[in-house]
């Protein structure tokens, strides 16, 4: 099967009713948490700038009719006091609507991600029995490793996406380059986490581990487009279970060519 031919087959696949029921779940789990995350966060931040107090110290000189005069201003600010005189300057409004909104925007598309792939992981055997059923029913499904492994593992992956974001913090203040900084961790945590929910129902270990050695790079490929294409907003949310089922696909495809060769050779 070729890669359009894989294309075209989970595009059909994919627009069966039972998928697309699948698919609206990472939509429903994801808004319901951000919805939650939203109203947590800013309650917690208004509740904080409510109790904040800014101390403000200003001196003016000015001269009328050749005498020099001297105003000085020395006052704290509480409360919703500290945002007015914070949004009062056009400096410091610029600088808090900017981190307001972009903080916020990466943030979002942090979560939403994360969630996403995470609801996805629960549905990847459910989309995979499937695409057993009707097009690999000749591949049996082994799979490798327990929840407690995985579990494991998700977290590592996790902690390392975690350490590249920090360590990639001084690139963030440089156009363009902060952009392909910032994707690097989340693309590493996003291919790990959707190779290993496909492979690890399909595979075994061993298998998994020859698969990536020869169809490595063209796996790496696909989910880096398929990357791309969840960085438009609520792509992953709808398309989710596209991915699974493309990346199905892939897989039990590499899977039935490494069975038969596997079976060739021990004749």
């Amino acid at each position: 099967m070729k890669q359009n031919e894989i294309f075209i087959t989970s595009i059909k696949d994919f627009f069966t009713l039972k998928m697309m029921k699948y698919s609206v779940a990472p939509f429903i789990a994801t808004m319901v948490v951000i919805y939650a995350l939203f109203f947590y966060f800013a309650g917690s931040t208004v509740q904080q700038l409510h109790q904040a107090t800014l101390h403000v110290e200003q001196t003016q000189s000015n001269v009328i009719d050749g005498v020099e005069n001297t105003d000085s201003f020395v006052g704290d600010f509480k409360g919703s006091s500290v945002v007015e005189f914070l949004m009062s300057h056009a400096v410091t409004a610029w600088i808090m609507t900017f981190l307001f909104y972009t903080v916020g925007s990466m943030l979002a598309l942090v979560v939403s991600i994360f969630i996403a792939v995470i609801v996805i992981a629960f549905l990847t055997p459910f989309v995979l029995k499937e695409l057993q059923k009707k097009h690999y029913s000749d591949i049996e499904m082994k799979g490798h490793d327990n929840f407690f492994i995985s579990i494991l593992k998700v977290i590592k992956w996790f902690l390392i996406m975690t350490a590249m974001l920090i360590l990639f913090v001084p690139f963030y203040f440089v156009p363009i380059l902060n952009v392909i900084m910032f994707n690097i961790p989340m693309y590493y945590f996003f291919h790990k986490m959707i190779t290993y929910d496909v492979s690890s129902n399909i595979n075994t270990n061993e298998e998994y581990k020859k698969i990536m050695f020869f169809s490595g790079n063209d796996m790496r490929i696909k989910t880096f487009v398929l990357y791309l294409v969840s960085l438009i907003p609520f792509a992953i949310l709808f398309g989710g279970i596209f991915y699974v089922i493309f990346m199905g696909h892939a897989y039990f495809k590499e899977t039935r060519e490494l069975r038969l060769s596997d079976n060739n050779s021990s004749i």
